[in-house]
């Protein structure tokens, strides 16, 4: 026979993914209904030459939030983190999204930028993402040592969620990869919030809007990937051990200094199973050199050494999952 505690768990981890889902869905709605500055100012080119919108972040982020704030048995500190988390990582990444140029890329980018007494909207966000993700540490409680932990796991998710952000769904499959570990790892017993129900809130606003991803008709840009990626990471920090929270931190930490070095895209593509997993539910894309359909899409960003990633020196595509940046904006991680 199964116990009381167990049942009320499982339907806490179900609220707070269908509080998510709903609000996402029904911001995305609103959004699209009436896009504050106008529909131009949200919209992007992808590698079709179609139309895609970044109001896809937005709504994610509002979700996410939402789900936080309302989703019941969460301890007022966790409560206060995750909101924290989606609120503060959505209106940077937004800010960037909307504001950012793309000449600066990584954080080789905006620090040597800062160097030369130049402030990108990049280093700007990368500084407020920590910030926020400091306060939402702070809001867990806990000693300096778990308060550090936190915020680089916060602030660190935020950022490395981002870097997935290049293919469309890709970032979707990596954050729902994300809160099925913290679901699996997290806290159980009598703790009112369950890794489960923690993980819940950032997947059910995420899933929301796959079908507009993979679609190619919206995707997440610095608003939604940040915001995402900042909830998994408060999510994690609530729920995980201390050894298990310096575990992830490391492989975060590990995998951001990677991505100066090497493209995702590159490794993605030359694993079977991780291009299958990438691939899935996606539209296949023609092979600029005989129009016949491919696999993998058009540009990636460039790496750091200013070629695209497949080597062939297409230079100055900062690009998000499937677009074009129009010139003025930047809808892509720093």
């Amino acid at each position: 026979m199964s116990r009381p505690g167990g049942t009320r768990r499982a339907a806490g981890s179900l609220t707070g993914a269908v509080l998510a889902a709903a609000g996402a869905r029904g911001a995305y709605a609103l959004l699209r209904f009436r896009p504050p500055g106008g529909t131009a100012t949200w919209t992007r080119t992808n590698h079709r030459g179609g139309p895609v919108t970044l109001l896809e972040g937005p709504a994610a982020a509002t979700g996410a939030a939402l789900a936080a704030a309302l989703t019941p048995g969460l301890p007022g500190g966790t409560r206060a983190a995750l909101v924290t988390a989606a609120a503060g990582a959505g209106a940077l990444g937004g800010y960037d999204d909307l504001a950012g140029s793309g000449d600066r890329r990584g954080f080789r980018g905006h620090l040597g930028a800062l160097a030369h007494g130049e402030v990108s909207t990049g280093a700007v966000k990368l500084g407020g993402i920590g910030a926020a993700g400091l306060a939402a540490s702070a809001l867990l409680g806990g000693g300096p040592l778990d308060v550090a932990v936190n915020a680089g796991l916060i602030a660190g998710g935020a950022n490395l969620l981002n870097l997935f952000d290049l293919r469309p769904g890709r970032a979707i499959k990596v954050a729902a990869l994300a809160a099925a570990a913290i679901a699996a790892t997290g806290r159980r017993g009598d703790r009112p919030a369950s890794g489960a129900t923690l993980a819940g809130i950032p997947l059910g606003a995420a899933l929301a809007l796959v079908d507009e991803d993979l679609g190619e008709r919206a995707m997440l840009g610095d608003a939604g990937a940040n915001a995402l990626g900042a909830v998994l990471g408060a999510a994690a920090a609530a729920s995980l051990p201390r050894s298990g929270r310096a575990a992830v931190l490391a492989g975060v930490v590990a995998l951001t200094a990677a991505s100066e070095k090497i493209s995702f895209t590159k490794v993605i593509r030359r694993t079977p199973p991780l291009h299958w997993l990438d691939m899935l539910g996606r539209r296949p894309v023609a092979d600029p050199a005989g129009g016949s359909p491919a696999a993998t899409p058009g540009p990636d960003r460039t790496g750091p050494d200013g070629t695209g990633p497949d080597g062939t020196g297409r230079a100055g595509t900062d690009t998000a999952a499937h677009q074009a940046v129009t010139p003025g904006t930047s809808a892509s991680p720093p």
